[in-house]
């Protein structure tokens, strides 16, 4: 089980939707949310070392740094795989979907916005069980 999720949206209602459909699942006291990208980076660079999985609903398009530079500063930084990114976007891009998949040690699914429970719950459930 994920002992924190960082949602990464530079929209605040869109995290306060997620933060939404994680308090039904019971998880509300885990999540930590940012509209800042590069806030959030920071944080996870205090999780370095620490082999707890962590979960990361993370937005591709926005204006201060983008999602995939967001996971290019992962793989720069050697951040450990326990941090799972589920890309949750509000594009419906096949080469976004490429994109991601250049991530592997880190993308662990792709799903468009708005983020349904079930995609939530299906994440959250296969990576518990795994």
């Amino acid at each position: 089980m994920y002992s924190e999720i960082y949602l990464v949206d530079d929209m605040e209602m869109v995290n306060v939707l997620h933060q939404v459909l994680i308090r039904q699942l019971g998880l509300e006291d885990r999540v930590k949310s940012f509209t800042d990208p590069e806030e959030a980076l920071d944080d996870l660079r205090f999780k370095m070392g620490k082999t707890e999985p962590i979960l990361v609903l993370l937005d591709i398009n926005m204006p201060v740094m983008t999602g995939f530079e967001f996971l290019e500063f992962m793989v720069l930084e050697s951040f450990p795989t326990n941090i799972d990114i589920l890309v949750v976007t509000s594009s419906d891009s096949e080469e976004d979907k490429v994109l991601a998949e250049q991530y592997p040690q880190f993308v662990r699914g792709f799903v468009t916005k708005p983020l349904k429970i079930e995609d939530l719950r299906k994440h959250i459930v296969q990576a518990h069980s795994a």
